[in-house]
């Protein structure tokens, strides 16, 4: 029986070893899409306790903080929401929480506390109810006076290049500008343009964004989706500036229907005077925003990043008490492969079609994206189109597995980008840790089943790409 978590963690055959420890293990960490605070990274935020590491609270507007992934676990073990999200003691909220991990057999959440505790802190007990008084302890007097436990510290000893954050259009990128003239932060912090507002013209809040969005550009309103699309440029033009080298669309399936400009500013229109549209109305609205960015997109050199197959806030009753980005979302199963190649195609008619990553929640999705982009490959950068890594509820070791086998097996996995938190914690950078031992655990065993050669040159190039080589070709860091 191999130990709980041992150096060789994941690490099934002595190939794997190798590849870990010889070449991925040390690379430092691009984390080009995340949810983290800018502000936090200025500040270099100390935190009071590990609760408030992990389990958050709610922000002065009312929007929350913390790690959904692991309020999901408590209420599956029967956690009251005030216990989970609400204003209960930290310590009893911790406590709650080594309970409900406890039953999280089989489950990534399992694994990815236990590295943080073993990576930051230096606990190698297993958290349970009965162990969380003394690692509440242990991890409350190093988080309020270790030198290395400060978000920068945290970033630092992560070994992290690049971070880039997740902003939306008419944020002022303050922190960002603050990072930046900060002599004595020497990771990257760059925004990564989010312009999902204005695209969602189906959505509530939809107009009282548009004023905001005029706002930011200095006007008093776009009256019409020209001008929606222009005032777009105009901030993604201050985004590059401050270093954006991504975007991000979170969208709920890929639309596609063109739209003549007149149809589009009268759709437009219509949402302006609050008429409802149909969903060809909303297709032709949406498909126009995604094209114009992304032409924009490939003039600025900038990475198009697209996550869809989310239904979000399921839960009816809970989001209108917690709001979004809460823990209600699911699986959606959106069937938009015609769709995503039509968009595609469109913007390369023009070779105008920029680098871009397409990410599905959905792992039956993954074969498609996989035959979607080997047919727009182009000189311009090894796997100018990308498969995306294992998103969200995808980010298990099965996930995982399925995604680079899939990319394995129809494009080129040595040009992948690997992989990314995509969270609002700063100690999920072990995330990439455990992405990397899987990685070398798959491919250490197609050597070992002499599917691929034990070319030590090779696999090094192969390894050491996908954990750090590609993103920063990829991205141009």
């Amino acid at each position: 029986m191999k130990a709980f978590m041992d150096e060789n963690f994941m690490l099934k055959n002595e190939t794997a070893v190798k590849l870990y420890h010889s070449y991925a293990k040390e690379l430092p960490l691009v984390d080009y899409h995340c949810h983290i605070s800018p502000k936090e990274i200025f500040e270099d935020r100390r935190y009071n306790n590990i609760a408030e590491v992990w389990l958050g609270g709610k922000n002065p507007d009312g929007s929350y903080f913390g790690d959904h992934y692991k309020w999901r676990v408590m209420r599956s073990n029967g956690v009251d929401e005030n216990t989970v999200t609400g204003d209960a003691d930290p310590y009893n909220k911790f406590v709650a929480f080594a309970e409900a991990l406890e039953m999280a057999i089989g489950n990534p959440m399992y694994h990815w506390c236990h590295l943080e505790l073993k990576k930051y802190f230096g606990i190698t007990t297993p958290l349970t109810k009965a162990t969380a008084k003394e690692i509440w302890d242990k991890t409350k007097d190093m988080l309020q006076n270790d030198p290395n436990l400060t978000v920068r510290g945290i970033i630092k000893k992560s070994n992290v290049k690049y971070i880039g954050t997740t902003d939306d259009p008419v944020d002022t990128l303050e922190w960002h500008e603050k990072i930046l003239a900060d002599s004595s932060i020497d990771f990257m912090v760059c925004p990564s343009f989010r312009p999902d507002k204005a695209i969602n013209i189906n959505k509530d809040g939809f107009l009282d964004y548009i004023n905001q969005l005029a706002k930011s550009v200095g006007k008093e309103s776009l009256d019409t989706a020209d001008e929606v699309m222009a005032a777009l440029d105009e901030r993604l033009d201050y985004f590059k500036a401050h270093g954006c080298k991504a975007t991000d669309h979170g969208i709920d399936y890929v639309p596609f229907k063109l739209g003549t400009a007149d149809e589009v500013n009268a759709i437009y229109k219509k949402a302006v005077k609050g008429e409802a549209l149909t969903k060809d109305e909303i297709d032709i609205y949406q498909t126009a925003i995604l094209l114009h960015l992304g032409r924009k997109y490939k003039k600025e050199g900038i990475v198009m990043e697209i996550h869809y197959s989310c239904t979000r806030n399921v839960n009816e009753r809970m989001f209108k008490l917690e709001g979004p980005d809460t823990g209600f979302d699911m699986i959606a199963k959106s069937n938009c492969g015609d769709e995503l190649a039509m968009f595609l195609s469109e913007l390369n008619k023009t070779d105008e079609l920029p680098k871009t990553i397409i990410f599905s929640l959905d792992h039956n999705d993954f074969n498609l994206i996989g035959t979607c982009m080997g047919a727009f490959q182009s000189s311009e950068v090894p796997s100018k189109i990308q498969m995306g890594a294992a998103w969200w509820f995808l980010d298990t070791k099965d996930g995982m597995e399925e995604q680079m086998r899939s990319l394995g097996n129809l494009g080129l996995l040595g040009n992948f980008v690997g992989m990314l938190t995509d969270s609002r914690s700063f100690l999920s950078y072990t995330r990439h840790d455990y992405f990397r031992r899987i990685m070398c655990n798959l491919i250490g065993q197609w050597v070992e089943d002499g599917e691929y050669p034990n070319n030590e040159e090779s696999l090094k190039k192969i390894v050491e790409g996908i954990s750090y080589n590609n993103a920063i070709r990829y991205f141009g860091i």
